[in-house]
């Protein structure tokens, strides 16, 4: 009974502990826009925006085991839909996200299937290829996207009765779907494909054995990277209202992919730290040397490496573990056996030693008596 109450007792306070974080977490996010200046504000949403990019690709990279150097270009397919619907045919801003969503994850989806039959530096190849030739055919298709000139479309507009100014609805609608974006993948990796994906990363041939269907699976992560992706490059256009080729080259893609290993790979925290460091570093790095920023943005990504090997989100759990393992080695050396354990003497202490010569005026010595003699009586 004592042990039932006793897990009642931990669940109860780990629901304590996740309530408390939330409300600690939508009161600080709710609070931002008012406190810090509109630029700040400004990359605080592009946080976001990039926080949903990373989500995406922690699902099919983190959990899933592939590697995908190709990000970028699904970002730009979902930037350039929402542009091209905003500029070409005026539809609303609100309409154009569930299209990006769903042409991403069919694109996703086709993307996977000659994907399957490769893996590790060639799979990566592959989708890297896909991300170097997608800009210049953005150029090519100038009736459509604008060319290397590109589009420019409205922002999203705050209503009236909201009192609040371009920035802050901006920063409170991006929240929203970053929240949204952040909860369905949680939820995915709750369900039976999360434990597909994660049966697929650590051992194909027997999670193929156990009856986990690879190719189904694989190309279903593919899709649904895709699809993050694709929501994440909608809200690039709602918020930057300009899109071009030259936004969206290869680069982009090993920044993603630098960001997620740099916030922590299969973590559902990682993406949020991972994308506040593909926002804030190359800034700082600017900031540190115009002349090699890309020298110090490197040397950034080596340190926290060093730092922290499995990624900011691991961080506080290895020097929790360090400071944890210090205080248990200090309470056992003082424990009351290794405090009352007598200090070995020197060896060079004269006649400490076992084979230390004995004198005659050593009280052993004096009270010997020869080997063979008669007891001694009292009178003796």
């Amino acid at each position: 009974m004592s042990t039932i109450t006793a897990a009642l007792d931990t669940v109860r306070a780990r629901r304590l502990r996740a309530a408390l974080t939330v409300l600690l977490a939508v009161a600080v996010a709710a609070g931002t826009p008012f406190y810090f200046a509109p630029f700040q504000v400004f990359q605080v949403t592009m946080v976001l925006v990039y926080a949903v990019a990373l989500a995406g690709l922690n699902l099919l990279v983190g959990f899933g085991g592939q590697i995908s150097l190709g990000h970028g270009a699904f970002f730009a397919a979902g930037a350039y839909t929402a542009a091209v619907m905003l500029d070409r045919y005026g539809t609303g801003h609100l309409a154009t996200l569930p299209v990006a969503a769903a042409g991403c994850f069919l694109l996703g989806l086709g993307f996977g299937v000659p994907a399957l039959r490769l893996r590790g530096l060639y799979l990566a190849l592959v989708t890297l290829s896909f991300a170097v030739f997608l800009p210049p055919l953005l150029k090519r298709l100038e009736p459509v996207t604008g060319g290397s000139m590109g589009l420019t479309v409205d922002k999203l507009q705050p209503p009236a009765w909201s009192g609040l100014a371009e920035d802050q609805w901006m920063y409170f609608v991006v929240l929203a779907v970053t929240a949204a974006a952040l909860l369905l993948a949680r939820n995915l990796l709750r369900s039976r494909v999360g434990r597909a994906l994660r049966a697929v990363r650590d051992d194909e041939s027997a999670a193929e054995v156990m009856g986990v269907r690879l190719s189904l699976h694989k190309t279903l992560a593919f899709a649904w990277s895709a699809m993050f992706a694709g929501v994440a490059g909608c809200l690039y256009t709602w918020v930057i209202g300009f899109v071009s080729p030259d936004s969206f080259g290869s680069v982009l893609s090993i920044t993603l992919l630098a960001g997620l290993v740099v916030g922590g790979l299969a973590s559902l925290y990682g993406p949020l730290l991972g994308a506040a460091f593909v926002m804030y570093v190359p800034s700082v790095s600017q900031d540190l040397s115009e002349a090699a920023p890309g020298v110090v943005f490197g040397l950034l990504i080596i340190t926290v490496m060093f730092v922290a090997p499995t990624g900011l989100a691991g961080l506080p759990g290895r020097v929790l573990g360090a400071v944890f393992r210090r205080l248990v080695t200090t309470a056992l050396d003082r424990t009351p056996d290794a405090e009352s354990a007598p200090d070995a003497e020197p060896e060079s202490r004269a006649g400490s030693g076992p084979s230390a010569p004995l004198t005659a005026a050593d009280p052993a010595v004096v009270d010997a008596e020869p080997v063979g003699a008669p007891p001694r009586t009292d009178k003796e």
